[in-house]
């Protein structure tokens, strides 16, 4: 029986959350037995980590939604390979053309939907109607999705993935404070996401001016670029922060980093289920954030993290002090976290559902 081949397209530029995920998702599919081929802009973050995960990788750029010549090049390359199915990861693009492409070439198509931000329901048919399944990678998602008049049979929920291997191995807690400087009696905070309104940190930022005098031995760690970087560093200096934050810009190594952290906060006001959050679970770490999007189904208020109301910098605060108060209170939600990334969301669980769902559109 000829194994199902499949095209994935990533149009993000950076290895953020949604372009690691389809690596993560065609290098499982690959060990089993899938043809995959991943395309996406060259010298790009999620190029470079798919040839170094020995994925099968083809180049074409792409500039944003408006790029019509990208869905022309698409169209003949899809014409060219015949695919069985095109699944379209990104919304750089990859939705609204790839999907224009797929109906071109007469290819199936699917495509994941990683944000819970609303669109106009035009636009959104506009969007969806190539696809034979919407995939959401949250209830939040699914929900928005038919709240703009998408049939509920045309959307599956399969959420996002955690490499647990990854987190297995103790950090080197002594190098990551010494590179960032942090005295060892510190307790220490870490956050992470585009510095983006919708990621919330001045509310974070807000919760830590109070905290500090309260908890004198805290440091806080922000990895992430964004267009508010100077806001937010002006932000902190206002705020007299100067010795307790530190903006640490996008690293590549973060995941060497997670489990370092004491605390992890996500005052994200909008999410579509919060990757970075099932990575810090996986580490061990317990999560605080506010009660938006998808973050629910990620961290289990109580269990593996706290969650607060959301735009809510003195309920963070709260949530934030408890757990710098009792570590013990830590180290049970960071355990927990850990156990439940690796029954719930593990890499083989969303390859497995991502098969089911290829057969049901190919063959249902």
């Amino acid at each position: 029986m000829r194994l199902m081949k499949i095209l994935h397209v990533e149009t993000g530029r950076h290895l953020y959350g949604g372009p690691q995920q389809a690596v993560y998702l065609v290098s499982a599919l690959r060990q089993r037995g899938l043809d995959c081929t991943l395309l996406c802009p060259p010298d790009t973050g999620v190029d470079s980590a798919a040839r170094a995960a020995s994925i099968p990788v083809r180049n074409l750029f792409c500039a944003g939604d408006l790029d019509l010549p990208f869905a022309y090049r698409l169209t003949q390359y899809l014409q060219a390979t015949t695919p069985d199915l095109l699944h379209c990861h990104s919304r750089r693009g990859a939705d609204m053309l790839g999907g224009l492409a797929a109906s071109f070439a007469a290819v199936p198509a699917v495509v994941s939907r990683r944000v819970d931000n609303t669109e106009m329901r035009a636009l959104a048919a506009l969007r969806y109607r190539p696809f034979r399944k919407i995939i959401a990678i949250s209830e939040a998602i699914a929900a928005v999705l038919r709240e703009r008049a998408v049939a509920p049979e045309r959307i599956a929920v399969i959420r996002s993935a955690v490499d647990t291997a990854r987190f297995e191995a103790p950090p080197n807690r002594h190098a990551f404070r010494s590179e960032f400087g942090i005295p060892r009696d510190a307790l220490i905070l870490g956050a992470a996401g585009q510095l983006i309104p919708r990621k919330g940190h001045r509310y974070l930022l807000e919760a830590v001016a109070d905290l500090r005098h309260t908890h004198g031995n805290i440091r806080l760690v922000i990895f992430g670029e964004g267009y508010l970087n100077n806001q937010l560093r002006a932000q902190a200096a206002a705020l007299s922060l100067g010795d307790v934050v530190q903006f640490a810009g996008f690293r590549d190594d973060l995941d060497d980093f997670m489990g370092c952290f004491d605390i992890f906060v996500h005052p994200a006001l909008s999410e579509g289920l919060g990757v970075v959050t099932l990575k810090a679970a996986a580490a061990g770490v317990p999560v605080v954030g506010f009660n938006a999007g998808g973050l629910p189904e990620a961290v289990l208020d109580g269990v593996s993290g706290i969650l607060v109301s959301t735009a809510d910098a003195v309920a963070l605060k709260v949530a934030i002090a408890t757990l710098l108060q009792n570590k013990s209170l830590r180290r049970k939600m960071g355990e927990a976290g850990r156990e439940r990334m690796q029954n719930e969301f593990s890499i083989a669980t969303m390859a497995d559902k991502h098969i089911a769902l290829y057969e049901a559109v190919l063959h249902g």
